[in-house]
């Protein structure tokens, strides 16, 4: 039966169409089970019912048409259930709803499982048989298990499918809202680009129109400029390539006779298609012919066929997609990607991006705490898109919420543009106070201070408005390199960030590599790089790295005296002797060498970051070895809460707003305060309006945060009580969810007027 399930699952994994994925479906089901009747029922939440959408057995007049209420029927039951349903008689169960335009009088056995993705019902598959009889239970795991393997697959289909089964004539149908996960908070509207786009086959996703003359022709001229690049080609390596390589290009010349493929692509343009999809699905048939054949020669075959197919598909779309290098200057860009990073963000920053959606990664994945930090709204995790579909497309993007909408209408942009004006209305008000000092309307003081080391141009860091640095990122400039920086290079980079802010004090952070920043000259592949050799544990197994980057920061402080040095990832006291041991070693080695120069070196302050759980029940002791303290939320609520942030099916699971988290927080600072351990938050909470308020009236005076939410934070403490923030805490840690938790800040906000900053507009 394994082999029979990935069987069905491959064949429906590569049919584009939703509709004739499931058909197929349902075919292969009843065929491969033997029975009488499967049919499909998809949810329609809007309408609250279970639509029939496939079926082999039931009446296909019915297909499309028959609606089951979600409170209604057996398909109705097990929605609510959400659990498998097998029945020997199902016109004698008491939840039993007869449907005449189906005709399933003559059945009687009944089988049916929910399909289900990220708790969410899709959908339900049934088996029905005219006998009366239990399914097996071999049947009823089989069922059970094919739900669970093609609930994905259905995802995919319908989203791809909402977005292209329409013609590009018609802009309203066109527009899709996609849901992601919430980035950067902020409102974007630009053109989808993609860096390094290209054109092929397996990108493309199918398309209707009924324009079939035009797609005809457009199928018809690419063929003709492909024939002449072929031959341009062939022409080229004669006499320089063996007779067998230059018979490649007479298969190439052969494919592209009308005879070949271009009956079959003809045909499904008449079918409905545009060029660019027929031509997907003949040649994608063709490619798996090849490959199931016996013959490695004529499996060969499959790439050749392919390759040229992805020359046709460039020639009807009229040109390779363009690059963000090409954008017109002029032009608002949304920065579209498999996974940003911060190479490409750097590459890029001097565009006029006004977005980013990366496709994989989660809200607090590091490419979401770079658009962060860069003031860029950016909606993360949406698998379910294509690129192809986002690529050139006029985009609106919900940092807020994690909405992206593709291709709105106009009244949809005008109504998006009042908000974005709203918005900026509210950086207005912002910006009028950003003079004034931090402090509480109870004349509670609060010392704000900034996040940094990404670059000068991307962070736009303004150290007016901050009493220091309480996080510079070491590892950005080795991640942007291609080899580890020298310590001269270092020691450059480190004096420039130390000048900027003389008289304040700069936390610098060791090399923080490992999980989700990796070093491209460096890899690591680890099975679980969140849970493996990052941090401190990677620099004490390569001393030769951490001296090096110590004597550059020892170096760069010379003369200034205001670095501090911050060890990241702490798992035990011991990892902080050790590092102290090789930071005394590099101080005692920079100071023999400046000696002679008259030079007095002076050791810095050393603190760690307390993100480990471990550590929470080990802050006597490090009190002991240890100038300050540091609490990186973000790693300390992704190992509080075993949830991998990068991971989009469990991200919805991390939230620093869990009760665990915020109750480990006030532990620690109460810890912090009983040792007399000077205490700061550098993680994404403290740049949030309610993370900020909570994280005060915990007893944290030191928060660390972006340049870009920085002022924001002081107009919302200026705004609010110390007293009020401690009532709004005593409520908050009673909560049993992080949604509860959030309702309770969100209220509290709204309720002082400042409902703008967790929401688009004022």
């Amino acid at each position: 039966m394994l082999t029979t399930l990935k069987r069905i699952v491959q064949e429906v994994s590569k049919i584009p169409i939703l509709e004739e994925a499931l058909a197929h479906l349902t075919s292969s089901l009843k065929q491969s089970l033997g029975v009488d009747s499967s049919s499909v029922y998809l949810a329609d939440y809007e309408k609250q019912h279970f639509l029939l959408m496939a079926t082999d057995g039931l009446d296909n007049t019915a297909v499309g048409k028959v609606a089951i209420g979600f409170s209604e029927g057996l398909i109705g039951l097990i929605g609510q259930r959400e659990e498998p349903l097998n029945i020997v008689d199902a016109q004698a169960h008491p939840r039993f709803k007869h449907y005449p335009e189906v005709k399933e009088e003559k059945y009687h056995a009944f089988l049916g499982a929910p399909i289900i993705h990220q708790r969410k019902v899709l959908g339900v598959l049934t088996l029905q048989q005219k006998k009366k009889r239990r399914f097996s239970e071999d049947e009823e795991a089989f069922l059970v298990t094919l739900a669970t393997q093609i609930a994905l697959e259905i995802v995919h289909a319908e989203t791809r499918g909402f977005l292209s089964f329409v013609d590009d004539n018609n802009r309203n149908k066109w527009q899709r809202k996609i849901s992601g996960v919430p980035g950067s908070a902020g409102l974007g509207m630009g053109i989808g680009f993609v860096p390094d786009f290209k054109v092929s086959l397996g990108s493309q996703v199918a398309k209707r129109s009924v324009e079939k003359d035009k797609e005809i022709s457009r199928y018809r001229a690419a063929v003709g400029v492909t024939r002449g690049q072929v031959d341009e080609l062939s022409q080229r390596v004669a006499g320089q390539v063996p007779e067998d390589v230059q018979a490649i290009f007479q298969i190439y010349s052969h494919l592209l006779d009308a005879n070949s493929l271009g009956h079959e692509v003809e045909a499904r343009i008449r079918e409905g298609w545009d060029a660019a999809s027929s031509l997907k699905f003949v040649v994608e048939n063709y490619i798996q012919q090849f490959r199931s054949m016996s013959d490695p020669y004529m499996q060969e075959r499959a790439v050749d066929i392919e390759d040229l197919s992805n020359r046709i598909l460039a020639n009807i779309l009229g040109t390779e997609s363009p690059s963000l290098r090409q954008i017109d200057k002029d032009k608002d860009a949304i920065l579209v990607a498999e996974e940003v990073t911060a190479t490409m963000l750097a590459e890029y920053s001097t565009l006029q991006l006004r977005g980013i959606i990366s496709v994989r990664g989660s809200n607090n994945s590091h490419a979401a705490i770079l658009a962060r930090a860069m003031g860029l709204p950016a909606v993360m995790g949406l698998s379910d898109a294509p690129l192809s579909l986002l690529d050139g497309k006029e985009l609106l993007i919900d940092g807020y919420s994690g909405e992206v909408i593709v291709s709105p209408s106009k009244s949809v942009c005008k109504e998006f543009t009042q908000l974005v004006i709203e918005e900026q209305q509210l950086s207005d008000l912002v910006l009028e106070q950003a003079h004034l000092p931090c402090v509480t309307q109870d004349s509670h003081p609060m010392g704000l201070f900034i996040n940094a080391g990404l670059s000068a141009e991307m962070e736009n860091t303004n150290f007016t408005h901050s009493e220091g640095v309480g996080l510079y990122r070491t590892e950005v400039p080795f991640m942007l390199r291609e080899r580890f920086p020298s310590e001269h290079e270092q020691m450059q980079l480190y004096r420039q960030m130390l000048e900027s802010a003389p008289d304040k004090p700069i936390t610098m952070r060791t090399l923080d590599v490992g999980g989700d920043k990796p070093l491209p000259y460096f890899p690591i592949n680890e099975e679980n790089p969140f849970l493996g050799w990052r941090g401190v544990r990677l620099t004490l197994d390569h001393p030769e790295i951490f001296l090096v980057q110590i004597r550059a920061m020892l170096r760069a402080n010379i003369g200034i005296g205001n670095l501090h040095i911050m060890l990241p990832m702490i798992t035990t006291v011991t990892e902080v002797s050790e590092c102290q041991r090789l930071i005394r070693q590099a101080f005692h080695e920079v100071s023999e060498e400046v000696r002679d120069d008259g030079i007095l070196l002076e050791m810095p302050k050393i603190g760690v970051m307390l993100e480990v759980p471990a550590v929470l029940y080990q802050i006597p002791q490090l009190a002991e070895k240890v100038d300050f303290f540091s609490v990186g939320s973000n790693d300390l609520t992704q190992y509080l809460l075993a949830v991998d942030r990068n991971n989009a099916r469990v991200s919805g699971l991390y939230d620093s707003y869990h009760p665990a988290v915020l109750c480990a927080l006030r532990t620690i600072v109460e810890q912090a305060d009983q040792y007399r351990v000077p205490i700061t938050v550098c993680g994404e909470m403290a740049g949030e309006p309610g993370g900020a308020i909570l994280l005060m009236a915990m007893g944290y005076t030191k928060l660390s945060m972006n340049s870009h939410n920085l002022l924001k934070v002081k107009w919302v403490i200026r705004s609010v009580t110390l007293a009020q923030s401690k009532l709004l805490l005593k409520t908050v840690l009673t909560c049993e969810t992080p949604a509860q938790v959030k309702e309770e800040l969100n209220f509290y906000l709204e309720s002082i007027g400042l409902g703008g900053l967790v929401r688009a507009g004022i």
